[in-house]
């Protein structure tokens, strides 16, 4: 009897079916792991998913919280297109350095802006807006916050995207010594309940475990 495949099986075989060869971002994940940032990127097909989301949108202006590496930098500054902009905040400077040489490796360093700092300080200095579209994906203990600030930088028609919200499942009853799974759940529990949200939440299962991802429109 053969084995039963795995999620990451799968993963393996949507990315070569799907994304295929793509040196630029089989190179920002090599330059990430050479400098030792963390493997927590979205996957590849996390990663398209929010290229064509962009794209279908027509996004032109997009806001990013959370950088790392640039790998996810890439494909929203992909779907954005030449004529459209990215603004991506990274709190760690050696991570928005790695990001930058990703980003311009990859051809789209001249409509990317890397901003360094920690984000709830600098997204009060942002200008270029309103976001046609935002993703978070930083620290979760502030993710609520951040959440806030991107009703506040959107516009009716905004979509929103929350990575990172299911946590293998314990956002049902989270652990009150754990603030990340914490945090995830007040921030389901406001844009469930904010009135000008609204909002979906996807399970994923796949490279990056059990999780997933919260998909609003803002009213």
């Amino acid at each position: 009897m053969p084995p039963q495949p795995t999620p990451q099986d799968v993963d393996d075989f949507l990315d070569n079916t799907m994304v295929g060869d793509d040196p630029a971002l089989s190179a920002a994940l090599q330059a990430s792991d050479a400098a030792g940032l963390p493997r927590i990127a979205v996957s590849a097909q996390q990663g398209k998913f929010l290229c064509l989301l962009a794209g279908a949108m027509q996004a032109r202006r997009i806001l990013e919280i959370g950088t790392l590496g640039g790998f996810s930098t890439i494909w929203l500054a992909r779907g954005a297109g030449p004529w459209g902009r990215v603004v991506t905040l990274e709190h760690q400077a050696k991570h928005a350095e790695v990001a930058r040489a990703n980003l311009q490796r990859a051809g789209v360093g001249d409509r990317v802006e890397v901003r360094v700092g920690a984000a709830l300080e600098t997204l009060p200095t942002l200008t270029g807006g309103p976001f046609d579209l935002v993703f978070i994906d930083a620290d979760k203990e502030n993710t609520a916050a951040y959440v806030q600030w991107a009703i506040r930088l959107g516009r009716p028609g905004s979509v929103i995207v929350v990575d990172n919200v299911i946590r293998d499942g314990k956002v049902v009853a989270p652990d009150p010594d754990d603030a990340r799974v914490t945090a995830m759940h007040e921030t389901l529990r406001l844009m469930g309940e904010h009135p000008r949200l609204d909002t979906a939440v996807i399970q994923t299962v796949g490279a990056k475990h059990w999780d997933g991802f919260a998909f609003a429109l803002v009213k």
